[in-house]
């Protein structure tokens, strides 16, 4: 008994290729249909085409990452109906074909957000950051959100306006694209890579969530759950959401997954455990308030899903990602609780214990930087994290069994 090993791959545009990624120990593939636009269903014979793909390497499609959520069902439009009946069909259709577990998110218009995409550590790897204070510059006077002020402290505003008047204007696009673009474009994200003028696309977007707080989205959040899930499990489906990331409030958002207060609401809006949860310690790990081996404990039996890093927090609100076991975040004291909840699994009869995992991006590093990747997924940073978790887990269980 182990976790099923995996490794995320973005299809036929990926640089990094499913023969590559054979060659690293992982013996699953998380991917989705990106070719698909986001409320379309996705057939049988569109979801065999991949299916066959990876499985004529040898490896197995495991996970579903993601099957969007589209932006009117999250703002409860009086299209979403139609959307969340196409994805009932899209849920079917997958469980027809044999994969059946699905990760999504539930985050507003951005999908995730870095300020800097090649933050050089000590040792000359690269990993993604966030500055918040750059953030907050960015907000403020680039995009010039309309009432961010009201969001940010005088003495924040201050320290954003001080970094502000230190970038060009070249600086001030790239840090536009990182954030709207770059972050977002190749999985799904709202504004295409090729868009002219992406601060007013994105200003639009935000503008459609005025009125929409954390209530509403929890309301709009339980409608698409209780369509959604009855289907998920006549069809054998599990459905794993993603925590926000990073999990506290940006550019006017509500923000809805992000600890184990909402968690526990989530289980009470649905308690079918076919509602269940990806377990990300790297957004989890962004908020200094969050016990990652608590929330993982309480929760173990929705957890369908594992992505495992570590996120260093600084004392002005930065982080950034750091060493897969960096002792910044206690991932020996989560992967303790997660073998006992597979022994538990087995032992009560689940079958599906052998939880997908993945490491949660990676460092580029070595060879990394002699090839294309879409940004956290290079492939030596990510095949280190996972050979460390492999035997992360490994010496777990001989000291269980020992």
């Amino acid at each position: 008994m182990e976790l099923k090993k995996t490794l995320r791959w973005f299809g036929a545009k990926d640089p990094i290729s499913l023969a590559q990624i054979k060659q690293t120990g992982a013996t699953g593939i998380v991917t989705a249909l990106h070719h698909i636009p986001n409320g379309e269903i996705w057939s049988v014979e569109e979801i065999l085409k991949t299916k066959n793909n990876i499985e004529s390497y040898g490896l197995t499609w495991d996970v579903v990452e993601s099957l969007p959520v589209h932006e009117d069902i999250k703002k409860g439009k009086a299209s979403r109906d139609k959307i969340i009946a196409n994805y009932k069909e899209s849920v079917k259709n997958l469980g027809k074909c044999g994969i059946t577990t699905i990760c999504y998110n539930f985050m507003p218009v951005l999908d995730w957000a870095r300020t800097n995409l090649h933050y050089t550590l000590e040792n000359g790897t690269e990993a993604m950051y966030f500055q918040a204070d750059l953030f907050a510059a960015f907000d403020l006077f680039i995009l010039e959100r309309p009432n961010a002020s009201r969001d940010y402290t005088d003495e924040q505003i201050k320290k954003a306006e001080d970094i502000y008047q230190t970038l060009t204007k070249e600086d001030a696009r790239a840090l536009a694209y990182n954030i709207i673009v770059a972050t977002q474009s190749f999985i799904d994200g709202a504004v295409d890579a090729d868009e002219k003028e992406p601060i007013a696309i994105f200003l639009k977007l935000l503008a459609e969530y005025d009125g929409i707080d954390k209530n509403k989205l929890r309301e709009n959040f339980a409608f698409f759950l209780n369509e959604v899930i009855p289907v998920a499990e006549e069809n054998g489906v599990r459905l794993a959401v993603h925590p926000d990331d990073p999990p506290f409030p940006l550019l006017g958002l509500p923000r809805i997954v992000s600890s184990g207060d909402d968690f526990e609401w989530l289980s009470k809006a649905c308690p079918s455990l076919h509602n269940g949860i990806t377990f990300c310690t790297g957004s989890l790990g962004a908020r200094k308030d969050n016990n990652l081996a608590e929330i993982f404990q309480k929760y173990a039996e929705r957890v369908h899903f594992l992505h495992l890093r570590s996120t260093k927090i600084l004392d002005n609100g930065d982080f950034y990602e750091t060493e897969h076991l960096d002792p910044t975040v206690d991932l020996p004291r989560v992967m303790k609780a997660i073998v006992e909840e597979q022994i538990r699994r087995k032992s009560s009869g689940r079958t599906d214990y052998n939880i997908p995992i993945r490491p949660d991006h990676g460092h580029k590093m070595l060879d990394d930087f002699n090839r294309a990747g879409n940004p956290g997924y290079p492939l030596i940073g990510r095949l280190k994290g996972l050979a460390e978790l492999a035997g992360l887990e490994m010496g777990i269980r001989y000291s269980i069994n020992n």
